[in-house]
């Protein structure tokens, strides 16, 4: 598809009549559309688009309706329904009320093209330029930034399933470049073994047949990387991306002592941050940020915090979950300075305060701009602050604020759980458990009692630099009860987080389900 600029016209008059008709007051949208009723213009999206091919929908409107989505929390769907049903989101798209709107898959490939060209950021970067030319948001002001949680959008699977699910896998992907080949090489045990997904069967119980069977697993695995190491092998085969994540896992949690596959326990592992969760998302990790353990990313929100003007999200950057916190200081400021709103303070969140006042954290700020990095450690008097996540992560980022956890099959009597992995050296990291083997279930992490709740309500200031007060007997570093309840969703919008999460996990094992003939 091309792209044709069209200019922003004037909003249909019968549609504005029926609008304040049953809107007197307005809504968001509405209000919205009034104050800036170019937010968003098709040359802002020029240069995702290509010059030649057939015209595509208007890029602006494709805009407000990503915004509207995320500010409403609805899917693709819910959201082309909205764009033909309702009336106030007809007066802010400047449709007319017969507009039959569009297909819902258009929103995924309009996101699609931002991750393509590598412009994550546009939409966030684009309306504040906008704020910028209103006075809105501005330099040298006051600046805070916090971390939370972002869920992976596949399955979380113990180390019995991770090696199973991933031969598997090879396999599907292998039949379907090499069908000959793979026939060639399976014996027949193989067809009804990795006929289908592995979370669709029985697991043993028992541990010892639970050895035997990750024993299974490995020889047939080494059995095939042996195959694709033969010089036989189809050149094709070499290129599969699945093969070399198989290596992966492979290398991490199997051994060869005397040509004999060896499951290594978890005393011998690496650490969390350089193991597989998924063979489907490969980027994925296991981490834990207090009392919250999750599988997926981490997201780092800055807001503006002045006193006498709206806050606003100045930036949004997303790592690796196992990422601690302060690396991101400098990278952070780098993009702040290049969108010319590089704070004179940056307040990091309290249990960072520390973190950011090292020496690292002081050097790379003032490389970056001329305010006090100092001040990154200390609140400013008389105000009061919460973490500004809880309050935006909604809207931001669409990402979960729920505790991931995963259940699996009873462990026999006897099997301890993990042992959680911590090392002097990395003072101020993020820590995180290492991962249960195949025997043990994933240990969950301790309710927080009341007598946790006051401790930790009178360890904390309740006026911690700027924000607003922190409610009396509530944590001011744990997300509440009802915070959580209200959030339920598993997808990060690409456009709003600046990195795209990888689909949902593949359907049935449809090319590898059966012996030959």
């Amino acid at each position: 598809m091309c792209l044709h600029p069209n200019p922003i016209g004037e909003i249909p008059s019968e549609t504005a009549r029926v609008a304040r008709a049953a809107f007197p007051k307005g809504t968001v949208v509405m209000r919205l559309r009034d104050e800036f009723s170019t937010l968003y213009q098709d040359e802002d999206f020029r240069a995702l688009y290509p010059s030649k091919g057939q015209p595509a929908l208007t890029p602006w409107r494709l805009a407000l309706v990503t915004v509207f989505q995320f500010l409403e929390h609805l899917s693709d769907r819910q959201a082309a329904d909205a764009v033909r049903a309702r009336i106030d989101w007809k007066y802010a798209l400047g449709l007319e009320l017969t507009d039959p709107g569009f297909h819902f898959s258009v929103l995924a490939e309009f996101r699609a093209r931002f991750v393509a060209g590598q412009a994550e950021h546009r939409l966030l970067d684009t309306m504040l330029e906008r704020f910028k030319t209103r006075g809105l948001v501005k330099a040298r002001g006051k600046q805070r930034t916090d971390s939370t949680h972002v869920l992976g959008a596949v399955r979380d699977l113990h180390l019995l399933e991770l090696v199973g699910e991933t031969l598997r896998a090879a396999l599907d992907d292998l039949a379907a470049v090499v069908p000959d080949w793979v026939r060639s090489l399976a014996p027949p045990a193989w067809f009804e073994r990795y006929g289908h997904r592995v979370e669709d069967s029985r697991l043993p119980r028992s541990r010892e047949k639970r050895e035997a069977l990750a024993l299974e697993i490995g020889a047939d695995g080494f059995r095939l990387l042996d195959a694709l190491d033969a010089p036989t092998a189809p050149p094709a085969a070499h290129a599969v991306a699945m093969v070399r994540t198989m290596r992966q896992v492979w290398q991490i949690h199997y051994a060869r002592d005397e040509g004999q596959p060896r499951w290594r326990p978890v005393a011998e592992l690496p650490p969390v941050a350089d193991r597989l969760q998924s063979p489907y998302d490969p980027e994925m990790h296991y981490s834990m940020k207090r009392q919250l353990e999750w599988s997926g990313y981490k997201v780092h929100i800055t807001e503006t915090c002045d006193d006498d003007a709206a806050h606003l999200v100045t930036h949004v950057k997303t790592c690796p979950a196992m990422q601690p916190d302060m690396s991101d200081t400098a990278d952070i400021h780098k993009y702040l300075a290049a969108k010319e709103l590089l704070p004179s303070e940056h307040f990091p969140p309290t249990l960072m305060r520390d973190c950011w006042s090292a020496a690292d954290a002081i050097t790379a700020s003032r490389s970056r701009g001329r305010f006090d990095p100092l001040r990154a450690g200390r609140p400013a008097p008389g105000r009061a602050m919460t973490c500004p996540t809880s309050r935006l992560i909604g809207k931001v980022s669409g990402s979960p604020a729920r505790r991931a956890r995963s259940r699996y099959p009873g462990a026999p009597p006897g099997i301890p759980t993990a042992a959680r992995a911590s090392s002097p050296s990395s003072a101020g990291r993020t820590a995180g458990p290492v991962p249960p083997g195949p025997y043990a279930p994933r240990p969950r992490p301790r309710a927080a009692t009341s007598t946790s709740i006051h401790a930790r309500s009178t360890t904390h200031s309740t006026r911690r630099g700027c924000g607003c007060a922190i409610p009396s007997g509530r944590s001011a570093t744990m997300p509440g009860p009802g915070w959580k309840a209200r959030s339920h969703r598993a997808s990060v919008p690409s456009a709003c987080v600046g990195a795209a999460t990888s689909g949902w996990q593949k359907p049935g094992f449809s090319r590898f389900a059966s012996p030959p003939r």
